[in-house]
C-alpha cells in the first residue's frame, strides 16, 4: 500500500514538474506577436512619414559585399542607417536589420561564400558592422544559391551546402543575441534546390518568403504577381509555398509571407479574360502610391478580382496593358491568412512605395488587431 501511494505522489510530483517546465515556452509562442517587417531602400529622410509605429521590423536595403566583408556603400547609407537605428528613441522594441544583396547586389557570393575564410571573414564583418551602427541583425537576400538568377551571375551546387555554413558560421560569431533572417524565392526551384531547410531553419529567427514576383520582368505570359492561392492556371502562390515548408516540417512561426507594395504592367495583351494569362511583354513597374491615378476607370483600367486566387488585377482594352500587384482586399486576405495558419508575420516590398495614410501598412496593422 506505501509503495502504490509512494509511485503515485511520485508520479504526480513529475506531472507536474513536466507541465511546469513546458508551460513558458508554450505560452511564450502561443503569445508572441505577428511580425510586421519592412523592406526599406530610401535616404532615411522621408522615414517619419511612415507609421513606423505598427512595424516590428525595418530592413534597409541593401548593403553589399567589398572583398569578403559587408560594407557600407558611401556615406548616404551610412546616414540612412542611422537615422532608422534613431527611430529607437521612441519605438525601443523596433528592430533595424540591414540586408545584403538584394537583385543583381550579390554577384561575388557565390564565390565568397564557397570558402571557410570567405565565410569566417564575413561573419567577423557583420558582427563589427552590428557593433559600429548598433543595429538588430542581418538579413541574407543571396538571389539565389545554387540556381541562376541574374544572367552572369555565378552559381554553383554547392551554394546550397555553402548557405548552410554560411548561416552556421555567422550564428556562431555573432551569437544568439541578434537575428538572422534570410529572403527566400517563392518559387519551385529555389524551395527545392537552394537551401537545406532542416539545417539552416533552427538557425535562423524568420524566413521571409518573397512570394511576389511570381510573375515577373521576364515572364511571357500574365498570371498573378503575388497571388494568395495556386489556380489551374497558375500553381506558384503565397500558399503553394507555405504548405511546401510545412510539409517539409519548417516551423511555421518562422515563416514570414511576402506582400508586395507595387505592381507590374505588360504591354501587348490580348482582351480575352481580361488578359488574365495572356501572352505579354514586361512593361513597368508602379508604386502602390500611385495607383488611384494609373490604374483609374479615367486611364482607361478596369479592375478585376479573381477569387480562386484572392488577387486583383486590372486591363485596360484601348492600350492592351495588364496589371498585377496587391491592393487592400488582397492585402486583408494574406494578413488573416497569416493569422490563420500562424505564421511568423508578413513582410512588404518596399515601405516608400505606400501611401503616407489609409494605405496597405494600414491595412496590415487593422487587420492584425482583429
Amino acid at each position: 500500500m506505501h509503495n502504490n501511494l509512494r509511485f503515485l505522489f511520485l508520479s504526480a510530483l513529475i506531472a507536474v514538474i513536466i507541465f511546469s517546465a513546458c508551460k513558458p515556452a508554450f505560452s511564450q509562442t502561443q503569445e508572441k506577436p505577428m511580425a510586421v517587417i519592412a523592406y526599406y531602400m530610401g535616404d532615411g529622410n522621408d522615414i517619419t512619414h511612415y507609421k513606423t509605429d505598427k512595424l516590428t521590423h525595418i530592413i534597409f536595403s541593401f548593403l553589399h559585399l567589398k572583398g569578403n566583408q559587408l560594407a557600407v556603400d558611401n556615406a548616404g547609407d551610412s546616414l540612412a542607417i542611422t537615422k532608422l537605428v534613431a527611430l529607437k528613441k521612441t519605438n525601443p522594441s523596433i528592430k533595424i536589420i540591414v540586408s545584403l544583396g538584394g537583385w543583381g547586389g550579390c554577384k561575388t557570393c557565390s564565390e565568397v561564400f564557397n570558402t571557410e575564410r570567405g565565410r569566417l571573414e564575413f561573419a567577423e564583418s557583420t558582427l563589427k558592422l552590428f557593433r559600429d551602427y548598433k543595429v538588430d541583425g542581418l538579413d541574407l537576400d543571396w538571389e539565389y544559391p545554387a540556381v541562376e538568377s541574374l544572367p552572369g551571375h555565378h552559381y554553383l551546387p554547392e551554394d546550397r551546402s555553402n548557405f548552410t555554413y554560411l548561416v552556421k558560421t555567422l550564428r556562431e560569431i555573432v551569437g544568439t543575441g541578434y537575428e538572422i533572417s534570410f529572403a527566400a524565392g517563392g518559387f519551385k526551384d529555389y524551395l527545392t534546390q537552394s537551401i537545406e531547410w532542416s539545417k539552416v531553419m533552427p538557425l535562423v529567427n524568420y524566413v521571409n518568403m518573397m512570394t511576389y514576383d511570381l510573375v515577373n520582368g521576364n515572364s511571357k505570359q500574365t498570371g498573378h504577381l503575388t497571388s494568395l492561392f495556386s489556380t489551374p492556371e497558375q500553381r506558384e502562390s503565397t500558399d503553394h509555398a507555405v504548405m511546401f515548408l510545412d510539409s517539409i516540417g519548417v516551423p511555421m512561426q518562422k515563416v514570414v509571407i511576402g506582400i508586395a507594395f507595387y505592381a507590374r504592367t505588360f504591354s501587348g495583351v490580348d482582351a480575352l479574360n481580361n488578359g488574365l494569362y495572356q501572352k505579354c511583354k514586361f512593361s513597368g513597374y508602379v508604386n502602390y502610391k500611385d495607383f488611384e491615378k494609373t490604374f483609374s476607370a479615367e486611364a482607361g483600367y478596369k479592375q478585376y478580382w479573381d477569387n480562386k486566387a484572392k488577387a486583383p488585377y486590372a486591363y485596360n482594352p484601348a492600350t492592351k496593358t495588364f496589371a498585377t500587384f496587391d491592393n487592400l482586399r488582397s492585402v486583408m486576405e494574406k494578413t488573416k491568412y497569416a493569422k490563420a495558419r500562424n505564421l511568423g508575420g508578413v513582410m512588404f516590398w518596399e515601405l516608400s512605395g505606400d501611401k503616407e495614410s489609409g494605405g496597405l501598412l494600414d491595412m496590415i496593422y487593422e487587420t492584425n488587431k482583429k
